[in-house]
């Protein structure tokens, strides 16, 4: 019970909030300091600056998938608009962009992620296996991509999707370098 004498005298005693850190004599503000740097189990997993090959095989795939989908569904919406006859009803007319829309993205999606799956699986080998990190590799993952992906349609169309892939990889590489060297971010 409070002391009604003293109520008047010294308010500042009553209206104090409890601190419970008061007696651990140590400064509040590096009591909830956390990291920011990313924290490894491994020593040597913080030596290296690169994904590892699971994450690199879910980032690409997943990446490749959500592209794809977007893109294919926005071919199929075009596909459907222009599909659709003069006596539809509006009922029909979305119904068959839902369709065309769901089809081509579904499409795309599975062909493109299979396509960041591939990459991404032969980037991993390579880096494994020349213990390097650099630009070659991603263009050799590339080319392979690119040639895997059109092996079943001949070696002639093989080699043409190697070349474009090592194209592609290494057009997204030097973009990379250009907007890491002019674009301030």
């Amino acid at each position: 019970m409070v002391d009604s004498r003293n109520i008047g005298q010294n308010d500042d005693d009553y209206t104090k909030l409890y601190n419970p850190y008061k007696d651990l004599q140590i400064p509040m503000q590096t009591l909830y300091k956390l990291p920011t740097s990313p924290e490894y189990l491994f020593q040597e997993e913080s030596i290296a600056q690169r994904r590892s090959w699971g994450e690199n095989l879910t980032y690409y795939t997943g990446c490749g998938y959500l592209s794809g989908a977007v893109f294919g569904a926005g071919k199929g919406f075009i596909d459907g608009v222009r599909a659709s006859e003069q006596g539809d009803t509006l009922k029909l007319r979305i119904n068959r962009i839902l369709n065309a829309s769901g089809h081509s993205g579904r499409k795309m999606g599975n062909r493109i992620g299979v396509i960041g799956l591939m990459f991404a699986g032969l980037e991993s080998g390579i880096v494994a296996v020349r213990d390097t990190d650099d630009v070659i590799n991603s263009v050799l993952a590339g080319l392979g991509t690119g040639a895997l992906f059109k092996a079943a349609s001949g070696p002639r169309s093989a080699a043409v999707g190697g070349a474009i892939g090592g194209l592609v990889v290494g057009a997204a590489v030097a973009g990379k370098q250009v907007v890491k060297r002019y674009v301030p971010i």
